[in-house]
């Protein structure tokens, strides 16, 4: 288990979107987190205290977590003097890039000499199997997204949190590294073997109650070329009954992809239905959540009335409004 309470490490985010997995923490576990880390030339800001490693650990601080999650999810060689010197002060480390801390010898060295413990969240610890596509008991919901980083975790856990208040019987299912970090469990999908990433999936959605619903956080996008491949596993591996669409409107272009312009909902609807109707042919789209961060209040009401007299489907902003009406959404099913 990862010891709390956290300093959240935001390193030297270019941006508040490369911070995303602190940023995650922040948002929906704030108990867990004492304060922040930011070298200098960061641009993210979690909205927490800011504190160095010694005032951190006064304050209770066990665990440095790296809340960074940067393309190609690489541990930084900037970061390591702050690292090394973490471990030195009695810090654990935990992180959820693809590149290991077990893999980096200074910090393997100071944690032998310090005690501490290095926490490698996007690791796969179980032998996945290959999907077999065998109709599972209970319901399923996944939330696709537009693009990446547009609110599909935050989209499913405010889900799981209004279908919960509803008495609702539902399980958040994490499948990245800020929501393993969030709840404590679920699959790193990115880490897991591409063949074995659909069975992944079904491993973790089992066979439920019928009235069961487990929320899958989604992840990447069809429409990403640098990460469809792990969108259509969750697709085809969740067999869900319902997806809730997710967008973030102020892009002019896909994350990380100056080229590629998003798709219209429309076409995520479309597209993402086709898909799922491969693995469950009784699948619906039921709603759509909308990232209106960027926008003002007014700007956000608006569009969400247009997009939802437009596609004809709740739209709502889950952390603005909750989730409430795509809770609703899901009970008509």
């Amino acid at each position: 288990m990862i010891e709390t309470p956290y300093l959240l490490f935001l390193g030297d985010a270019p941006d508040q979107l490369a911070a995303k997995v602190a940023q995650g923490i922040r948002d929906w576990r704030p108990e867990n987190a004492v304060g922040q880390f930011r070298m200098e030339g960061c641009e993210a800001d979690v909205g927490l205290r800011n504190m160095s490693l010694a005032e951190a650990r006064v304050a209770g601080a066990k665990t440095l977590v790296i809340g960074v999650a940067n393309r190609g999810g690489t541990i930084s060689a900037d970061w390591k003097e702050v690292l090394v010197e973490a471990l030195q002060l009695g810090f654990d480390l935990a992180s959820g890039l693809h590149n290991l801390l077990r893999d980096e010898p200074d910090l393997i060295a100071a944690s032998h000499v310090n005690g501490g413990t290095l926490h490698d969240v996007r690791v796969p610890n179980v032998a996945y199997p290959i999907a077999t596509g065998r109709r599972r008991r209970g319901k399923r919901v996944l939330a696709v997204g537009a693009d990446c980083s547009v609110g599909k975790m935050y989209a499913a856990l405010a889900l799981d949190d209004a279908l919960r208040e509803r008495g609702v019987a539902s399980t958040f299912r994490a499948t990245g590294q800020t929501g393993i970090l969030i709840t404590g469990s679920g699959v790193p999908l990115h880490a897991v073997i591409a063949d074995f990433m659909a069975g992944a999936v079904e491993h973790l959605t089992p066979d439920n109650d019928p009235d069961h619903w487990d929320i899958i956080e989604g992840q990447g996008s069809l429409f990403h070329v640098s990460y469809s491949g792990v969108t259509l596993a969750l697709i085809h591996g969740g067999q869900p009954d319902a997806l809730i669409l997710c967008h973030e409107p102020t892009r002019s272009h896909m994350r990380g992809l100056p080229d590629y312009r998003p798709p219209t909902m429309e076409l995520l609807r479309d597209m993402a239905l086709t898909l799922a109707r491969v693995a469950n042919p009784d699948c619906e789209v039921v709603g759509i959540s909308v990232n209106t961060q960027h926008m003002s209040e007014s700007d956000a009401m608006a569009y969400l009335e247009e997009v939802e007299e437009r596609l004809g489907l709740p739209a709502v902003d889950p952390f603005r409004q909750g989730a409430a009406r795509l809770a609703e959404a899901l009970e008509r099913i």
